[in-house]
């Protein structure tokens, strides 16, 4: 009797969450080199962030008949991002003037914000899965697949971005991989409930692509301007267009 729907559903999220221990062989790295590659990692994951809203998220938006619409959501999780990092840095400022306070009162806001964002991606993504699976276990597999290959370069950058927001080597890889285990929750509420879907990808996918476009514009970009250096710069232009050209490639390959 072959495996149910449901099993291949969950067995196929489970493998795409543990891709998120990717940041496993930079954890293994020793601390100096880590910190030494934080900038190119950080002009990688910006190019990355945007190659996958221009190259991936936009375009399956502008499929759909409510595109206007969601564009509107984009703007809207534009302006969430921002809410939602006022009240970091204002829970900051607060909790900062208490004393004994620990060192995660000094974690730098835009990794949490990431931490958002790419919660609600792997929620879409493991929807996506558990749907395709309903639909056929080839299509399953294969989305599944394309799902693994998206998500390599993305949770290199993850990683990075955690530790240069100052994340602890250890806590990163944690957190990194809670974030990827969010897409459990988007394949059980798939299961759950067939409507879950085009839910998704109304509604949380704008939001995202708009998450991402704050962090790249806001916080990525303005930390790679505070080195002004030549070399530096053409450095960073080079792993920003890396990053781009990592998107690009799954474009081409149908990811």
């Amino acid at each position: 009797m072959p495996p149910s729907p449901a099993l291949l559903s969950l067995a196929g999220v489970l493998v795409v969450s543990a891709i998120s221990l990717i940041g496993i062989f930079t954890f293994a790295l020793q601390e100096r080199l880590v910190r030494a590659c934080l900038l190119p990692l950080i002009g990688f994951s910006t190019g990355a962030l945007l190659g996958d809203v221009f190259l991936h998220m936009l375009p399956e938006m502008a499929e759909k008949p409510q595109f206007g619409g969601q564009l509107l959501l984009v703007l809207g999780g534009i302006l969430l991002s921002f809410v939602i990092e006022k009240f970091i840095h204002w829970r900051h400022c607060h909790c900062s003037a208490l004393p004994h306070g620990d060192e995660d009162e000094h974690l730098h806001p835009v990794g949490i914000m990431n931490l958002i964002g790419d919660g609600i991606h792997n929620f879409i993504d493991g929807a996506l899965i558990a749907g395709s699976f309903l639909v056929a276990p080839s299509i399953g597999i294969a989305t599944t697949v394309a799902v693994i290959l998206h998500e390599i370069p993305q949770e290199i950058g993850d990683f990075a971005i955690l530790l240069f927001s100052g994340f602890s080597r250890s806590k990163a890889l944690f957190f990194n991989a809670l974030s990827g285990g969010v897409a459990l929750l988007g394949a059980v509420a798939v299961l759950l409930s067939t409507r879950v879907v085009p839910l998704a990808g109304t509604l949380l996918l704008p939001i995202a692509a708009g998450n991402f476009l704050y962090l790249a514009g806001s916080d990525l970009i303005p930390e790679l301007h505070k080195e002004a250096r030549l070399p530096h710069a053409l450095l960073q232009l080079f792993t920003i267009c890396a990053g781009i050209a990592v998107m690009a490639s799954l474009k081409l390959v149908n990811v």
